[in-house]
């Protein structure tokens, strides 16, 4: 093929459209699946004083727009059909249908699938009093749980990641599924009353460790404010002497306080 055919073919390939080009990709690797057939079926030419060799006519030329033309052949489907063609796998059908526990009906996937495990549609999740989600800190105040109760105790529940919508600066908040929250709470309590006796016991204990702080302020400001009265009342010490003495060699007098034992000396003139 000279330079001039090959820039020809060029010009001719940018012109065709994507599916022409893939009709001419088929039948280049056709042709190339006839010519090792043939190989196969016949790897060495035979010898030309062959006795009995039939002579067979000239073979048609077919153009498989590929840039080169093919020899048809009559046993071209014989040769074919030796070749082993591998096919792409298909796809994999599962007989496990899922179908949603409140309306019953057929589902493929849906929000509490893909979180939290759980076979309900997106249609009946809409029911937020009865599939509702649930913050841990709720969750915890609530159910009575610890930490543990929520990652340690197997199996862990699961959760989703969102951002505080009122406070945005704070970490992210862990949000479950509330009837699985509900049920690990009746693992560790056995029942809702249980868990009612247990809430009203918590209260009444913060109640008590409150009245006992504020009682234990009432008292230390009722002492400081009989201190404050206390020295109040006494206010400044006042002088009670005693009888007056003279002293003839200083010629002074002096007279001494009974309570404080404060000696006062003056003269008189």
């Amino acid at each position: 093929m000279t330079e001039q055919m090959k820039i020809e073919n060029e010009i001719e390939e940018k012109k065709l459209a994507p599916s022409q080009k893939a009709r001419i990709e088929r039948n280049r690797q056709k042709a190339l699946l006839l010519r090792q057939a043939r190989l196969m079926n016949k790897p060495y030419a035979k010898d030309k004083n062959d006795v009995g060799q039939k002579v067979k006519g000239l073979a048609k030329v077919i153009d498989t727009g590929a840039g080169f033309f093919l020899e048809e052949d009559d046993d071209e489907d014989k040769l074919l059909t030796n070749i082993p063609i591998k096919h792409a796998p298909g796809p994999v059908i599962t007989e496990n249908k899922i179908f949603c526990d409140d309306c019953g009906k057929e589902m493929q996937e849906s929000y509490l699938k893909t979180n939290y495990d759980v076979d309900i549609c997106d249609i009946c999740r809409e029911n937020e009093e009865k599939h509702n989600l649930i913050t841990k800190t709720d969750a915890k105040t609530k159910y009575l749980l610890r930490d543990a109760d929520f990652d340690v105790r197997d199996p862990p529940l699961k959760f989703i990641s969102r951002k505080n919508p009122h406070h945005k600066s704070w970490g992210e908040m862990k949000l479950f599924y509330e009837p699985q929250v509900y049920k690990r709470a009746l693992e560790i309590w056995e029942t809702e009353e249980k868990i009612e006796e247990e809430r009203d016991k918590r209260e009444d204990n913060k109640e008590k460790t409150k009245r006992k702080k504020f009682d234990k302020k009432v008292k230390e400001l009722r002492l400081a404010v009989r201190g404050s009265l206390a020295r109040k009342d006494r206010g400044p010490h006042q002088h009670e002497y005693g009888e007056e003495t003279y002293d003839e060699e200083d010629d002074m007098y002096s007279k001494k306080c009974l309570t404080c034992g404060h000696i006062d000396t003056y003269e008189k003139m």
